[in-house]
């Protein structure tokens, strides 16, 4: 067949109004699974946050409607609906226009958590249709989209028509997303409800209502939290023993907004959560960074006042400092700039120097009128100092006997590339696929460990089983990086020899299983390669079509295989379907699953910390009750292989 070799002037294709979000839609929102799904309603209510930022809004209500749409109302000032410069009017430009809105006016919005100002137009993109009613300048105006597309005339005047006369203000927004787009379109309510609670921490003049008219029940919830994010450290702490009262401070630092709470408990672990206008930053940012730095300083200081440190001493490292804390850093900025529009890293650095100065200041006052709390903080930095110092000089576990060593071999088939950037490490279920996976990689750069069955759950494990599980140990020694802190290895990412660890468990039940186990063990133990977008999990196919004439087709779910069916009706062909990874030879292994040019992988990702700890305390923890009761509400959100 001859090349098409034409690069000319008719190659260049110019996406209009909103057809590049339809698109590539995970440019905007991330994905189109079901984290997707949930930000759309996410771009929305920050929206409405930003008024009551701004002043203008005290109450934002959430409705999930029984035929899977959801409508989000606030009482703010209400989207402009007036002629614009541009020829139409404002809400048809905010809603079918990339990169227009309020948000790039400083006198309009101070600060805000809509940075890129395309939430509402991407939404609208996404949504089969659209239905905006906005109350302002004492009328209610009504407009409507289908596909991001306006579907509703104007008046005579080329304005929005109005459905009658009101003396409220507002915006009024019902969407249902496009089944085209996503690959399931009803949203997780408890992900919204913990992103919900979560925005009324931050904001303790905000009441927020929430209600799911879906499936028949009409759960109503109202989330106001007077306390702030000293109610939201509280939450996080609630099943664990404190050593003192939540120390709070906020302030101000070239026009930024500061505030922060913490509190100690009686644990080895650290939880750190950052927030920049009401945008949770899950990777950090330059104002954590700002906050620990500071914060270490002033410890050490303290430290040395008190004659805890000698002159011989070295400082406490962050990491002895903050072991047992629990805090939230919230800012306001006129101007963030985000990694990203899902927003998980803050890059600015005038945030840091913003924290760094306030909490310098604030928690010298805090801790000279609070002696008590201050020396309970630098007894835990002792403690765990004394811990680091034992395990460097002596190179043995302090905590733990010598058989918990992380000396195992296991069965790994190492790469022969030492350059972690391009390394790959594949956790293979089963000695069967082990074996095929081992003939089928590149040798250069993709490892191979095998695992037998279901490893242990250590959310139920105690320590002293964890360590000395052989196949966890095996994953230790081969990840290179360590295992959390205060074990004699201690976690240290920078030491990480792969830079993608993938798991590859077969696509059943068991398999998802053995999945789960083995997050629960990163999670817990080594968050970070979870945090830094390490771990990932292989799709491998459970189909293959076969048909009398023409290649073979790999089919990932069964979605695909009804769409196979759909286009070549009236055909035959033979349809294969792989009930394990072993059933593949090493060819079809590295055309599915292998091949970086081919394969299906899905990064892991956690969006909400505090819902992520409580959801594997009581998916994969000992207490039954808490499992059941989670177990029957989600019963409808189950995916069965029957």
């Amino acid at each position: 067949m001859a090349k098409n070799d034409s690069y000319n002037a008719s190659s260049i294709h110019v996406l209009e109004g909103l057809e590049a979000v339809r698109m590539r839609p995970g440019m905007y929102i991330g994905s189109t699974g079901r984290k997707g799904l949930n930000h759309l309603i996410y771009e929305i209510v920050d929206n409405s946050v930003d008024e009551h930022l701004a002043g203008f809004c005290s109450r934002i209500s959430v409705v999930l409607e029984s035929d899977g749409s959801c409508t989000v109302t606030d009482n703010g000032r209400g989207i402009p609906v007036e002629m614009h410069e541009k020829g139409m009017p404002a809400e048809r430009l905010v809603l079918t226009t990339l990169h227009a809105g309020g948000k790039f006016d400083d006198e309009v919005y101070k600060t805000s958590g809509g940075l890129h100002g395309v939430g509402s137009s991407v939404v609208n993109a996404l949504s089969l249709y659209m239905d905006v009613q906005i109350s302002r300048d004492g009328y209610i105006w009504h407009d409507r989209y289908r596909q991001g597309k306006p579907d509703l005339e104007l008046d005579k005047n080329g304005l929005l028509p109005k459905l009658g006369k009101t003396k409220e203000t507002g915006t009024r927004i019902n969407f249902l997303p496009d089944g085209e787009i996503f690959e399931k379109t009803r949203f997780s309510a408890d992900d919204l409800k913990s992103r919900l609670h979560e925005t009324a921490y931050l904001n303790p003049a905000l009441v927020i209502l929430f209600e799911d008219k879906r499936d028949g029940r009409d759960e109503k919830i109202t989330f106001s939290e007077p306390e702030g994010i000293i109610g939201f450290v509280r939450e996080m702490n609630k099943s664990e023993e404190t050593l003192h009262e939540p120390v709070y401070f906020k302030g101000e630092a070239d026009g930024i907004q500061v505030e922060v709470a913490f509190q100690y408990i009686r644990a080895f672990q650290e939880n750190v959560l950052g927030f920049c206008n009401n945008i949770f930053n899950s990777e950090g940012g330059t104002h954590i960074t700002g906050f620990k730095t500071q914060f270490t300083l002033t410890m050490n200081s303290y430290a040395r006042e008190l004659g805890i440190l000698k002159d011989k001493d070295a400082n406490f490292t962050g990491a002895d400092i903050r072991n047992g804390m629990t805090a939230v850093v919230s800012i306001k900025h006129p101007d963030p700039r985000f990694e990203g529009q899902t927003k998980t890293k803050l890059d600015n650095p005038d945030a840091a120097k913003a924290v760094s100065k306030v909490t310098g200041e604030e928690v010298v006052r805090y801790f000279d009128r609070n002696l008590p709390v201050l020396k309970t903080i630098l007894e835990c930095a002792e403690r765990s100092a004394k811990i680091r110092r034992t395990e460097e000089k002596a190179k043995t576990n302090m905590l733990t006997k010598q058989k918990y060593s992380f000396d195992a071999n296991g069965k790994l088939a190492n790469c022969e590339s030492r350059d972690a950037s391009k390394c790959e490490i594949f956790i293979v279920e089963g000695d069967s696929a082990g074996g095929s996976a081992k003939m089928a990689r590149n040798r250069n750069y993709q490892a191979i460990f095998p695992i037998r069955g279901k490893i242990l759950n250590v959310e139920k494990a105690t320590m002293d089983k964890v360590l000395a599980n052989a196949e966890i140990k095996g994953m230790i020694n081969a990840f290179g990086c360590g295992f959390s802190e205060g074990y004699g290895n201690d976690f240290d990412i920078t030491k990480l020899r792969y830079d993608k660890i993938i798991i590859m468990a077969d696509a059943d039940v068991d398999g998802a299983h053995i999945s789960t186990l083995l997050l629960t063990l990163f999670y817990r133990f080594m968050p970070e390669l979870i945090y830094q977008g390490h771990v990932y999990i292989a799709m491998p196919p459970l189909y293959k079509t076969i048909p009398a004439k023409g290649e073979g087709e790999y089919l990932y779910d069964d979605k695909a295989l009804e769409k196979y069916r759909k286009k070549h009706a009236g055909e035959k062909f033979t349809l294969q379907r792989y009930k394990g990874l072993g059933e593949m030879d090493p060819q079809q292994l590295w055309d599915t699953t292998l091949n970086p040019d081919t394969r299906r992988m899905r990064r892991v990702e956690i969006e909400d910390a505090r819902m992520a700890s409580e959801t594997t305390e009581i998916l994969m923890g000992t207490n039954v009750l808490p499992r059941k009761t989670f177990i029957y509400e989600h019963a409808t959100d189950a995916e069965l292989d029957v």
